[in-house]
């Protein structure tokens, strides 16, 4: 299994199980999460959730290897995956805290960044990488990003695509604590078990008043998104940048 749920009492451990890609997420890893972000929701057991990768990234986006052959039905249903797995982690009625370690890129950021609390490694690295293979930011990366640090901050990361370390991550507020690496695990699973054991209904009402706090809805981002998304991926920069990453060379974009 390339996503698992281990239980430690009131804490699920949720997993990106694919260690040797870098964690990287194909579509059936995407429709695992959405299932598994749906079963913690139900399961009233489950009193705080952590998300993290196994190995040493935590997630290096989607699996470029997979992004080939869009019309707008395919790409939309793409898109589809990833957003019930952001909307079901940023919803989700119980504290959930983010691990990252190593890369943390694309829609992998998005998913920490949908976590209501980001614990990092000192040798993470984030990075909005879209623009090296023809992409717009998805994931929710610009409504996230927006909110964390400003929208000049943001754009200068999605423009530049450049990679973020640790003690600049912090420094901007994109995280809430860098540890070292070998104790990044055990304080996570930590603050867990403090928050499963705190007034778990409270904290899930305080989450709906954050996400009332904010205009536009997650949701109401997520179905533009979706549109724009859909639109760059039937360009020819788009095939020419995802070509280029497999074959490993510098892509050769005409703007269109």
């Amino acid at each position: 299994m390339t996503i698992r749920i281990e239980r430690h009492g009131a804490v699920a451990h949720l997993l990106l199980a694919r260690p040797e890609r870098l964690n990287a997420l194909t579509p059936d890893m995407m429709e695992q999460l959405g299932e598994a972000t749906l079963a913690l929701q139900k399961d009233a057991g489950v009193r705080a959730v952590v998300l993290r990768g196994e190995g040493r990234a935590f997630c290096a986006g989607a699996d470029v290897g997979t992004m080939t052959g869009f019309d707008v039905v395919a790409g939309r249903a793409r898109l589809h995956r990833a957003h019930r797995v952001i909307a079901g982690l940023a919803n989700l009625d119980k504290p959930v805290i983010a691990a990252v370690r190593g890369a943390t890129v694309g829609v992998g950021w998005s998913f920490a960044m949908a976590c209501d609390l980001i614990l990092a490694s000192d040798n993470v690295r984030f990075g909005q990488v879209f623009k090296k293979i023809g992409l717009a930011p998805d994931g929710a990366a610009a409504y996230f990003l927006s909110q964390m640090i400003g929208t000049l901050r943001a754009r200068e990361l999605m423009l530049s695509a450049r990679l973020v370390e640790a003690p600049e991550a912090l420094a901007l507020g994109l995280v809430n604590e860098v540890l070292p690496d070998s104790q990044l695990e055990a304080r996570a699973a930590a603050l867990a078990e403090e928050l499963a054991a705190s007034a778990t209904f409270a904290l899930a009402m305080g989450k709906r008043l954050f996400r009332g706090a904010v205009q536009p809805s997650l949701e109401a981002f997520l179905e533009l998104e979706s549109q724009v998304q859909n639109l760059v991926l039937q360009t020819d920069d788009h095939k020419e940048g995802a070509a280029a990453f497999r074959e490993k060379r510098q892509p050769r974009f005409v703007g269109h």
